[in-house]
């Protein structure tokens, strides 16, 4: 047996005033972080279009416009589109512009309780095709190219197959398409929300969202952060530690907690549909979800589609992302999977440039 190495009372001592030094320090560091080093979402744009809570806004170009049709990102509900401009050197968005992207982004607002009956067909049939024609008409274009990412993509997918003359090409990042795949994948890390929802009864989601008219942000926010209880103990003292002698780092870790912290509720009989229709009866990959009365087939998407997806992504597992070949009415369809998990691949080191490259080269090669 091998005699495990004894640390005597001084040398605990001297441990303890180290530690309580770099507290100590890293407090005195936070304290002197103004908002403005933390904000996020920075990139120069202007509002267009606004309805109801909803806002379109246009990026002003970084650079000469290479891409002729116009880029439309809606981002899911249960986040906000901040996370493709994190900050000046992790930003999907920036790089996209660079490259000569027109970029426009829709802003879902903040829901509360009295948008409880808002569906997906709202968002769907309503706001986005708002936006779409709107970004037809100021930027007189003939349609636009739709970059969806998690729910949002299952909605600019939905869209692709009701309104397929406006839609040139569909990018889907990070999209759970069909809800039942994680089943058949064994990976113990993946796959929890898919597993909770299913084990709800349809009635518990209905009494959830009669309580509280939405589906809240802040208890969504938890049911991630459960998701990996270890990294979300840890990251207040042991991962803040580390990076406080780090301005950057310290920076970059606190824009991102400033993210999480502005989780956005979800409409209420929307999320009533995202749970039931989706989580639990699986419509879509079955072309059986209904929206405004109309059958959302996915034979009828027609446009090219890129499926971008994270390999090691706990929260839409990646075989629920890779379930479109031989599904659609186009064979123009390809896949990329990428390291990193849900979020990391917008915002990690790694994959700056990796994603906005393969958008571009995409669209390009199908541009006009």
């Amino acid at each position: 047996m091998i005699p495990l190495p004894s640390t005597g009372p001084a040398e605990l001592m001297r441990e303890a005033a180290a530690l309580n030094a770099r507290i100590a320090e890293s407090i005195e560091k936070l304290a002197r972080v103004t908002d403005e080093q933390v904000d996020i979402a920075t990139t120069p744009k202007d509002e267009v279009f606004r309805t109801d809570r909803v806002t379109l806004f246009r990026y002003r170009p970084l650079a000469p416009r290479k891409i002729r049709t116009p880029v439309l990102i809606a981002y899911s509900l249960v986040g906000r589109y901040t996370m493709t401009d994190l900050q000046e050197d992790r930003s999907l968005i920036r790089n996209l512009l660079n490259q000569g992207v027109d970029v426009w982004v829709i802003d879902w607002g903040n829901p509360s309780r009295a948008d409880r009956f808002l569906t997906i067909d709202d968002y769907v049939l309503g706001y986005l095709h708002d936006c779409v024609e709107t970004v037809c008409r100021v930027a007189e274009a003939e349609g636009i190219s739709l970059l969806g990412i998690c729910e949002g993509g299952v909605f600019t997918l939905a869209y692709a197959a009701l309104e397929p003359a406006l839609v040139k090409s569909v990018v889907l990042t990070v999209t759970p398409l069909d809800f039942h795949a994680d089943q058949s994948d064994d990976n113990p890390s993946q796959g929890f929300i898919n597993l909770w929802t299913r084990s709800l009864k349809p009635e518990d989601v209905d009494r959830m969202i009669e309580v509280w008219g939405v589906l809240p942000g802040d208890f969504m926010g938890a049911i991630f952060s459960m998701l990996t209880p270890m990294r979300s103990i840890t990251k207040y003292n042991l991962d803040l530690l580390d990076v406080a002698n780090d301005e950057a780092k310290l920076l970059n870790f606190l824009r991102m907690e400033k993210w999480l912290g502005d989780r956005p509720h979800h409409p209420g009989e929307a999320a009533k549909q995202w749970l039931k229709d989706l989580y639990q009866e699986n419509k879509l990959i079955n072309n059986q979800l209904a929206l405004g009365g109309r059958t959302v087939d996915l034979r009828q998407v027609t446009a090219p589609v890129l499926n971008i997806y994270a390999e090691a992504d706990h929260i839409i597992p990646p075989a629920t992302s890779r379930a479109l070949g031989g599904r659609l009415g186009t064979e123009d369809y390809t896949e990329l999977g990428l390291q990193g998990g849900h979020i990391g691949v917008f915002v990690s080191s790694k994959s700056q440039g990796i994603v906005s490259r393969g958008i571009v080269h995409s669209l390009a090669e199908r541009d006009g």
